[in-house]
């Protein structure tokens, strides 16, 4: 489990089918206390939330794309200068940098290093399309 997860809180699941007294049902339990949410607003509000999110996804995706294209640009550059794509050492370097990174932002950093994995796998690959 990493830093981040949090732990797992169990909810007793109410059968809707269950007598629990006079006119049974769920109207008719006493734990179902909560008013229904105004017609509109939790479900605009998580419409919302979720358009913010495929924005990001959006430019996440335009991110990756031009950081691909760089390393294009890069394989290009170290068969120039007659140097491996490969470079284990500079690969961890910005693995370590990501992580450092995603702590300063509180986000957990070991899915962050896991990401930028994949992502150098991506530059790896773009960088090697010339070889």
């Amino acid at each position: 489990m990493s830093a981040s997860a949090q732990p797992q809180t169990r909810v007793p699941v109410v059968n809707s089918n269950s007598a629990v007294g006079p006119g049974a049902g769920p109207a008719a339990d006493p734990r179902a206390t909560d008013p229904a949410p105004a017609p509109g607003g939790a479900e605009t509000r998580l419409a919302e939330l979720r358009e913010r999110i495929q924005q990001i996804d959006r430019q996440l995706i335009g991110l990756i794309a031009e950081r691909v294209g760089i390393a294009r640009e890069v394989g290009v550059a170290k068969r120039e200068l007659g140097i491996p794509t490969l470079d284990p050492a500079r690969e961890a370097a910005v693995v370590r940098n990501a992580g450092e990174l995603a702590r300063q932002a509180g986000i957990g950093d070991e899915d962050v290093r896991y990401i930028f994995w994949h992502l150098i796998g991506l530059s790896r690959r773009a960088q090697m399309e010339g070889e």
